[in-house]
């Protein structure tokens, strides 16, 4: 992983919507009843804001990475990250996506994720690797090139249906669902079974309105202690686009793009993105949960033609959010 300035930041914040977090909330004291206990008074906090996530290291081991591109962000944490789209040489129809995560306080970034359409597959098949560094010197002695050079790891992927409107994000693992290339057929892989990590659903749109994407998230439940526990479908109808679509979701957890609001000055559809987002594009979206519309959970969008900010919060994790974001990338036939 190296760290480096980004080439364009995006521009410093500017005044959003009137924040209507500060409300007056006085209320007159009522005179003190004749008889009865003495009324007490509720103090209620509001939630503060959170605080910018910062890397503790930029060089981990495999192990560590997998751990961290895994792990829940931290509640009352928000990290901020870029993610530029490389599309040079003879590959610009499977371009590179670079995740930086950012440190505002150095304004500097670090490469943590990266991903590439795979070539020759029917529908769109992104992989997700990491770049992890020997944990000693004497693993790094020990390694391949003898130089103690980090090498790429593959964290998870992302797959799409043919008219991409739905995408399935995995961890590393082995499909349930077919034979691995290298077992034979009836004896199974030492290798465990894939962790389905989160779902993405695109409504389509086949009448061409005009107007934003519209777009559901679906991701597993979180514990009690905020954890998010291991999903490991065996079967197709224990999948979370099988049990979403089948109306049951007494463990998931749906989330949806916020609706963006008509701007009648600009002619268009605008999101507040509190300076993060610079540029128009239908590829902008901000994740809510419906019955907490002000605690936004990711948003994503354009500084630049191939410069783009995303931000998350709990309960995504970093794998979650980069491979919602790279569903976004992706060309749908039946949604512009």
């Amino acid at each position: 992983m190296s760290t480096e300035h980004p080439p364009n930041d995006p521009a410093p914040p500017t005044d959003g919507d009137i924040d209507a977090a500060a409300d007056d909330d006085d209320e007159s004291q009522a005179e003190d009843a004749p008889v009865g206990p003495k009324p007490t008074t509720a103090i209620v906090t509001r939630p503060t804001p959170p605080t910018n996530f910062v890397l503790a290291s930029s060089r981990m081991p495999e192990e560590d990475l997998v751990a961290f591109a895994m792990r829940p962000i931290p509640y009352g944490t928000k990290v901020l990250c870029q993610i530029t789209r490389r599309r040079d040489g003879v590959d610009k129809l499977y371009p590179r996506y670079d995740m930086f995560i950012e440190d505002a306080r150095l304004h500097t970034r670090t490469l943590m994720m990266s991903a590439r359409k795979r070539k020759k597959s029917q529908t769109s098949h992104y992989v997700v690797s990491g770049r992890a560094f020997p944990r000693t010197r004497t693993e790094a002695s020990a390694s391949v090139l003898g130089r103690g050079t980090e090498r790429e790891c593959v964290l998870g992927k992302v797959r799409s249906n043919f008219l991409g409107t739905n995408f399935i994000v995995y961890s590393l693992g082995r499909n349930p669902f077919k034979d691995d290339a290298g077992t034979p057929p009836g004896k199974p892989s030492n290798e465990p079974l894939r962790e389905e990590l989160g779902a993405v659903v695109y409504d389509p749109n086949i009448l061409g309105f005009k107007g934003p994407r519209k777009m559901t998230v679906v991701l597993h439940s979180m514990t009690r202690a905020g954890d998010r526990p291991e999903f490991r479908p065996s079967m197709e109808s224990e999948t979370l686009m099988s049990k979403f679509k089948g109306g049951d979701t007494r463990d998931l957890l749906v989330l949806h793009n916020k609706s963006p609001q008509w701007n009648e000055e600009t002619q268009s559809f605008v999101l507040n993105f509190n300076g993060r987002v610079t540029q128009a594009s239908v590829k902008n979206f901000q994740i809510v949960h419906d019955n907490d519309l002000d605690y936004i959970i990711m948003q994503f969008g354009r500084i630049d033609d191939d410069l783009f900010t995303m931000d998350f919060q709990y309960p995504m994790c970093p794998l979650q959010a980069f491979a919602i974001a790279l569903s976004s990338f992706d060309a749908k036939l039946a949604c512009e």
